[in-house]
């Protein structure tokens, strides 16, 4: 058929895939160090899936707690509309459904799916892949809680599994304006992993966040900033290296959103030092990198 490009197959496990991006993809991947793949995820079979379950479950919190809802029925548009009075009523409500629904079956179905690792091995020619121990979750960023914001970082440095390991990013609502999309500093994982330090800049925060990169407004000037919108369905992938961090959302409803990350078993950098585990489960980064890190900001 005209206008029809055949692509060649990759195979992973007993099955064959498509290839996932082109080849103009893949370079503009392994120019700018991120890439937006639209509509890589079905919404009813992969997306749906994981809104009902979230829905269920803010149902059965607020169950739990006495908290009175409406209850109107499921609708992938607005799955998490009552999650806002579990959060007005009391703010440890809200943290019970963060952490309940990273164990949604359906949820780890979609990070781990056959088509996110033949997507993944494709790009960075390995046969095989991981999925780094504490590596992904949903993130649920309530309006004007700048306190659990990501700041300006490179993943590899708090998964230290393979220095070419690769973020996938996918949102459950759609991403607005004024909701803080992910920004993302192009070109910046070409000039390997940067200096940090642990010191004043993030003292409010709590554990892996008080780390930072040094002299951080210097190193961002260096690039352009973007922050792609995003909808259910799409997938943000970047580099490990890529800096990047998360955008202030002032709008009136909370973005949530998909991480997983992959690694290359192949690495030789990863293996040179063991596949670590993420830096939440106690992996010490500042011994792992003593090159990279200096006292104070």
């Amino acid at each position: 058929m005209r206008g029809v490009v055949k692509r060649p197959l990759s195979p992973i496990g007993n099955e064959w895939f498509d290839m996932m991006i082109s080849p103009d993809e893949r370079d503009f991947f392994q120019s700018e160090g991120y890439l937006l793949i639209k509509g890589f995820f079905d919404l009813e079979e992969d997306i749906e899936p994981i809104q009902r379950d979230a829905y269920e479950i803010i149902g059965l919190v607020a169950q739990r707690h006495g908290v009175a809802l409406e209850r109107r029925g499921f609708d992938p548009q607005s799955f998490d509309q009552e999650y806002y009075k579990l959060l007005q009523a009391d703010r440890r409500y809200a943290g019970e459904i963060y952490d309940l629904v990273k164990q949604i079956p359906s949820f780890l179905r979609l990070i781990s799916s056959r088509k996110s690792e033949a997507l993944f091995r494709e790009i960075r020619g390995t046969d095989h892949a991981g999925i780094g121990a504490a590596s992904y979750g949903i993130r649920i960023d309530n309006p004007n809680e700048d306190k659990f914001r990501s700041h300006w970082h490179q993943e590899f440095l708090y998964q230290p599994q393979s220095i070419d390991g690769i973020v996938f990013w996918t949102p459950l609502v759609p991403v607005l304006d004024d909701m803080g999309a992910v920004i993302i500093l192009p070109k910046s994982h070409r000039n390997g992993l940067c200096v940090y330090s642990r010191g004043d800049a993030y003292a409010h925060k709590q554990g892996a966040y008080q780390i930072g990169i040094h002299d951080e407004g210097k190193v961002v000037s260096n690039y352009q900033q973007i922050a792609p919108l995003t909808v259910p369905g799409d997938l943000l992938i970047m580099d490990f290296l890529t800096i990047h961090g998360s955008g202030e959302n002032r709008s009136p409803r909370s973005r949530w959103s998909i991480q997983s990350r992959f690694f290359n078993y192949r690495d030789p950098v990863g293996m040179k030092l063991g596949w670590k585990a993420s830096i939440t489960t106690g992996t010490n980064v500042e011994e792992l990198f003593p090159d990279n890190f200096v006292s104070g900001t």
